[in-house]
C-alpha cells in the first residue's frame, strides 16, 4: 500500500513501504524536482524543440514541472516518459502539487494524468506527452533523446534499474551533447555513466543531497 506523506517544503510525496522507499526527497518534493531536472536538467539543454526521456514517471511532478517551464519559454517539449506500476487515480487525484504550480497547473496536472497510455498526446501549445506503460529493463527505445531525466527507485532498491546495460541502452538513444541528470551520484552509476559514454560531472545537490548528477554524451 503506498501512502501519501507531506515533505519539508509543503508538498506531497509518496512512500513505499515494501520497498522503504519515498517517490521523491522528505527534504521538499517539489524543491528537489525543480533543482535536479529544471534547473540542472532542462535550463542546461539548449535544443528547441527538446526531446526528453523520463525513466519513472512516478506521481508526474517531472513532466508537469516540464510543461509548466515549457509554456513560460515558449520552448516546444516533445516528453516521453515510462512507468511499470502507474498511480491510480485516488493518490494522483490527492497530490497538492496545484499549491505550488497556481490554478494553471493544477489543471495541467490532470491533463496529465488523464491522458492516455501510450499514445502521443499534444497537451499544450508547446507540450506533448507520450507515458509509456512499461519495463524500463527491456524498453525499446524509438527515438533520440536531448534531455534524460532519471529518476527510478534508488539504486540500493533496485538495482537492476541502474545496470550498465540501462545505462548503454540509454546512451545509444541520446544525441551527441545530449545530458542526463539524476539525483544518485553512487559510485557505481558514475562508473556505469562513463563506461556508456557520458562525461560524469558531479555538482551541489538540494537541500538533504549532497551531490548529484549531470552527465553529456561524448
Amino acid at each position: 500500500m503506498k501512502n501519501i506523506i507531506v515533505t519539508s517544503d509543503g508538498s506531497h510525496t509518496i512512500y513505499v513501504p515494501e520497498l522503504n522507499e519515498h517517490y521523491h526527497s522528505v527534504h521538499g518534493a517539489v524543491q528537489e524536482s525543480e533543482f535536479i531536472f529544471i534547473k540542472t536538467g532542462f535550463e542546461s539543454c539548449n535544443s528547441n524543440p527538446v526531446n526528453i526521456f523520463e525513466a519513472g514517471f512516478g506521481t508526474g511532478l517531472n513532466a508537469l514541472l516540464t510543461a509548466l517551464k515549457s509554456l513560460g519559454d515558449g520552448r516546444e517539449v516533445h516528453y516521453t516518459t515510462i512507468e511499470r506500476y502507474p498511480l491510480p487515480p485516488d493518490i494522483t487525484d490527492a497530490l497538492n502539487y496545484d499549491h505550488f504550480t497556481n490554478e494553471e497547473g493544477g489543471r495541467i496536472f490532470r491533463r496529465i494524468h488523464l491522458a492516455p497510455w501510450n499514445t502521443p498526446v499534444r497537451l499544450l501549445s508547446t507540450f506533448t506527452l507520450t507515458k509509456i506503460e512499461g519495463d524500463l529493463t527491456t524498453h525499446v527505445y524509438p527515438g533520440m533523446y536531448d534531455l534524460i531525466y532519471f529518476d527510478a527507485f534508488g539504486p540500493d532498491k533496485q538495482p537492476e534499474m541502474w545496470s550498465a546495460g540501462i545505462f548503454e541502452a540509454l546512451s545509444a538513444a541520446t544525441v551527441k551533447g545530449g545530458i542526463l541528470v539524476t539525483y544518485s551520484a553512487k559510485g557505481e552509476v558514475k562508473r556505469n555513466l562513463r563506461a556508456a559514454g557520458f562525461n560524469v560531472k558531479l555538482l551541489p545537490g538540494p537541500p538533504g543531497k549532497r551531490q548529484i548528477i549531470r552527465a553529456v554524451k561524448i
